[in-house]
């Protein structure tokens, strides 16, 4: 008789919180559960870096929540902060606060826990709105993106205002792509933390199949309607509605103007970025887009890096790129949004010839395999050596 599969007990998580997984038909830990359940259930700083869609945010919710019903007395009981949670989006940050809710429900446990991006958790602080001298858990959520230029100041400021008010705290940071760099970055709180990684990569290798459509700038909306039809063209009727095309490109204004170029063309569309016309898009509008994407309102969503940035859009059959990244970091990333929970994806990139060497550069670094394709005829096709479909 083999040997049984290494299940959520196994790695010390109680009852209640593997019957809320079951609920999602989880069973099995991925690697980096395994990994860091264990050690952060001990109460050590660890971050944490695993590809995407392979349950960060799960391994750090489980094991905090499961130690804090453990402590059910007074200190999860006062109206006292014993989570922060930061994140660098208002769309990662409302997910993260529905998977709290979906772990807590049915638990007669009510930790005081915040989710908030960097600024705006600092600004609450320096001004008094947040008492942090209870916090127990501080946990950074797409650390390397919280450490990126944009986001750095506001990041650091806050974790000093946290040094200052909460000496026994414990520190957890995650990412698809965290480095030791990030640790540095992080300063006094992180540096003894200890740096967990999982060799996961395979999931961008094996689940998720690379593509690259060759078009000249001046032509790519062209290219992306033509291959958003072949898309439809080659799928059965019955699995049309199951489609879902995520669009990136790097430029907030690059993002408008494909966006409204699709809708001008009569192709149902959302669109997730942070400004137009220099105004911030009320958080009403980026949420009633990113739910007609998810309930399937509409087929395709455009979004910049930033604002898609740790997602967790459920059933994104393909990822169209209209540029290409110069770090390898954002490639991850963007093709991470699809090939997740166990299903295959495919990763399309449409640019010229300076990107297509960019591309050719990134295939080598990342050691996957891109395969050249064309659209012939309303369908794709690929390249033969001899240019053959």
């Amino acid at each position: 008789m083999g040997n049984r599969e290494e299940g959520f007990e196994d790695i010390g998580v109680d009852s209640h919180f593997i019957d809320k997984l079951k609920e999602r038909y989880i069973k099995i830990p991925t690697d980096i559960q395994r990994l860091v359940i264990p050690k952060i259930l001990e109460g050590k700083n660890l971050l944490f870096r695993s590809a995407t869609g392979t349950g960060k945010t799960f391994a750090y919710l489980l094991p905090i929540l499961q130690n804090l019903s453990s402590r059910r007395g007074a200190e999860t009981q006062r109206k006292e902060i014993n989570v922060l949670i930061v994140a660098p989006t208002l769309e990662l940050c409302s997910q993260i606060e529905n998977e709290v809710a979906f772990l807590l429900s049915g638990k007669n446990l009510t930790p005081y826990i915040i989710v908030g991006s960097p600024g705006r958790l600092y600004t609450q602080t320096k001004m008094g709105k947040l008492k942090l001298s209870n916090l127990q858990y501080l946990i950074l959520d797409e650390a390397d993106r919280l450490t990126a230029q944009e986001c750095l100041d506001d990041t650091k400021g806050l974790l000093s205002l946290i040094k200052r008010k909460s000496p026994n705290l414990q520190v957890i940071g995650c990412s698809a792509t965290v480095s030791k760099k990030t640790c540095e970055q992080l300063g006094v709180l992180f540096k003894d933390a200890e740096l967990v990684e999982s060799d996961d990569h395979e999931i961008l290798r094996n689940q998720i199949e690379h593509w690259a459509f060759f078009s000249e700038k001046r032509k790519k909306g062209q290219a992306l309607r033509s291959l958003l039809a072949a898309i439809n063209n080659q799928t059965g009727k019955s699995k049309k509605s199951k489609i879902k095309i995520l669009v990136f490109t790097s430029k907030n204004d690059d993002a408008i103007f494909i966006h409204s170029n699709l809708v001008h063309h009569k192709i149902a569309a959302a669109a997730l970025f942070g400004k137009v016309n220099k105004k911030p898009i009320p958080a009403e509008d980026r949420k009633a887009a990113l739910d007609s994407f998810r309930d399937g309102t509409v087929q395709v969503l455009v979004a910049t890096d930033l604002a898609a940035r740790g997602l967790d859009i459920r059933g994104v059959t393909h990822v169209i790129a209209l540029d290409v990244p110069a770090d390898s970091d954002f490639y991850i990333h963007r093709a991470g949004r699809t090939g997740r929970a166990g299903k295959r994806g495919i990763m399309a990139t449409i640019g010229d010839e300076t990107q297509m060497h960019l591309l050719a550069l990134m295939e080598k670094k990342l050691k996957i395999r891109i395969n050249p394709k064309e659209l012939y005829g309303g369908r794709i096709c690929g390249i033969g050596v001899n240019g053959d479909g």
